[in-house]
C-alpha cells in the first residue's frame, strides 16, 4: 500500500491536542474551531485506521498508536524546523523566525520542492506528483514568498536548485520518512505488517551477508518489503542522508564521511590476491611482489578503501604501480576478466565464496593479512528505527558473526 503524507496543519494539530490534553484548549493555539480540529483527528485517524486518543472527563490521552504517532510527527517538525533554519541562514532573509514559518508551510508545498529539487525540472516534476505544471508553479511561487529566499534558478539545462533549496528538501525528506515510520509502527501495533526496508548495498554485502539475511528475515516477515539499492558509495551516502535509504551495508570509510552518521564495524576479513583457478602464480612460490607488478589487474576505482590498499601495496614497498589495469566494482565483470586472462584482482575471499567453493577462481599465495577491510552498516545518527527494522538490524549483525568465524 502507498502511504499518503498527511497535511501538516492536521499534524501540528494533533500535536497541540496531545500537549494540551484537550481540544478546546488547543483550538486558541492552532487558531482553528472545536469542530475543525475534531475533523482533522478524524481523518488522522482514518488514514491510520486506529484512535489517537482516548477520550476521559479529565482529559484526552494519547493510545499507544498515538504515542508513536506523537513521537514521530515531533521528529518531523523538528527536522522541518532545523531546515528552514539552515535555508534562511544560507539566503540570509529576514521574512521571519522557523518557529513563525513553521506553521506555514504545506505539504504541498514541500513535495513540490522535493520534486523539482530532484529532477531539475518543473515538467518532469510534475509528472512525477501527477500535478499539472501551474499548480507546481503556484506552490514554489507562494513557498518562495513565505520563506522570502530564492528556491530555483534558470540554467541552459533547465532549473537549478539553489543551496536553500538543497537544505530545505533534505529536511522535508528526513521529516516526511518520519512519518512514514510513524505509520509502518502503529500498523504493526495493529498486527498489519506493511511497509519497506531500503538497504544500501556494497559489493562485499551482497554476496555473503545480505542473502542470508534477507531470506531468514523474509520468512519471518513475508509481507515486508526489502529493496536493495546497488550504487557507487558517494551516491549511497547521499541518498542515506537525505533519508532515501534506511541503512548502508559494506566497507566502512575512515574517518567516518559525515559528522551525521555513524559506522558500526561487523567484521573485518583480510583482502586476498585472486586469478583464475589454473592461474601460473598459483603455482609459483615464494612470490615477491615484483612478480605480481608484472601482471594486469582489474581495480575498484580510485577513492575506494580496497583501490588504496592495492595503491599502498606497490608504493609502500616504493616499486611502480602496474599500468595495465581496468578499472570496475562489478563482481561480474571482475569475475570473467579473471576467469578468460591472467588478470589478477585484490579482493576479500568471502566476496567470491562461491567462485572459490566450485574452482573458478583461486587465491595467490601472497600474505596479506595485514590488508583487513572493515565491514559494517552505516546509519544516520539520529535515525530511530522501527521494531521491524530493528530486528533486521539485529539479523544482520548475526549474520555477520557467524562470517567472521569462517
Amino acid at each position: 500500500m502507498q502511504f499518503t503524507m498527511p497535511n501538516l496543519r492536521h499534524l501540528r494539530v494533533f500535536m497541540e491536542v496531545t500537549k494540551c490534553r484537550s481540544i478546546s484548549k488547543a483550538a486558541p493555539r492552532v487558531f482553528l474551531s472545536q469542530p475543525a480540529i475534531t475533523q482533522a483527528i478524524g481523518k488522522l485517524e482514518a488514514l491510520l485506521e486506529t484512535e489517537l486518543f482516548e477520550r476521559h472527563s479529565n482529559g484526552m490521552f494519547p493510545t499507544p498508536p498515538g504515542e508513536v504517532w506523537y513521537n514521530r510527527s515531533r521528529r518531523c517538525m523538528s527536522y522541518l524546523e532545523r531546515g528552514i533554519r539552515a535555508a534562511l541562514k544560507s539566503s540570509l532573509s529576514q521574512n521571519g523566525s522557523p518557529s513563525q514559518l513553521l506553521p506555514m508551510l504545506t505539504t504541498t508545498q514541500l513535495r513540490a520542492l522535493i520534486a523539482v529539487t530532484e529532477s531539475h525540472s518543473f515538467s518532469v516534476a510534475s509528472r512525477n506528483l501527477e500535478l499539472s505544471q501551474s499548480s507546481l508553479h503556484r506552490a514554489g511561487r507562494e513557498l518562495e514568498h513565505l520563506l522570502g529566499i530564492t528556491l530555483f534558478e534558470k540554467a541552459r539545462s533547465g532549473i537549478t536548485p539553489t543551496r536553500a533549496a538543497e537544505v530545505l528538501a533534505r529536511a522535508a525528506k528526513l521529516g516526511f520518512a518520519e512519518i512514514e515510520q510513524g505509520y509502518y509502527e502503529i500498523s504493526a501495533l495493529q498486527f498489519r505488517e506493511v511497509g519497506k526496508i531500503v538497504v544500501g548495498s556494497m559489493p562485499l554485502a551482497r554476496t555473503s551477508i545480505l542473502p542470508d539475511v534477507i531470506n531468514r528475515f523474509s520468512l519471518a516477515h513475508p509481507d515486508i518489503g526489502i529493496n536493495v539499492v546497488d550504487a557507487p558509495y558517494d551516491d549511497l551516502l547521499f541518498h542515506l542522508r537525505s533519508g532515501d535509504l534506511d541503512l548502508l551495508v559494506g566497507a566502512l570509510r575512515s574517518p567516518a564521511p559525515a559528522d551525521d552518521v555513524i559506522q558500526e564495524e561487523l567484521l573485518s576479513p583480510p583482502l586476498a590476491i585472486v586469478g583464475r583457478k589454473e592461474h601460473p602464480l598459483r603455482r609459483a612460490a615464494p612470490l615477491q611482489l615484483e612478480d605480481l607488478a608484472d601482471y594486469s589487474w582489474v581495480v575498484p576505482r580510485k577513492g575506494t578503501p580496497t583501490r588504496a590498499f592495492f595503491d599502498t601495496l606497490f608504493s609502500d614497498r616504493q616499486i611502480p604501480l602496474p599500468t595495465r589495469i581496468v578499472e570496475s566494482s562489478s563482481q561480474i565483470l571482475i569475475r570473467e576478466l579473471l576467469i578468460g586472462s591472467d588478470r589478477l584482482t585484490l579482493i576479500s575471499a568471502h566476496q567470491i565464496e562461491h567462485e572459490l567453493r566450485h574452482g573458478i577462481l583461486g587465491v595467490i599465495p601472497f600474505a596479506l593479512s595485514h590488508t583487513r577491510r572493515p565491514i559494517g552498516i552505516t546509519l544516520r545518527r539520529d535515525w530511530q528505527p522501527t521494531p521491524t527494522q530493528s530486528r533486521f538490524l539485529e539479523m544482520i549483525r548475526d549474520s555477520a558473526s557467524r562470517y567472521s568465524d569462517i
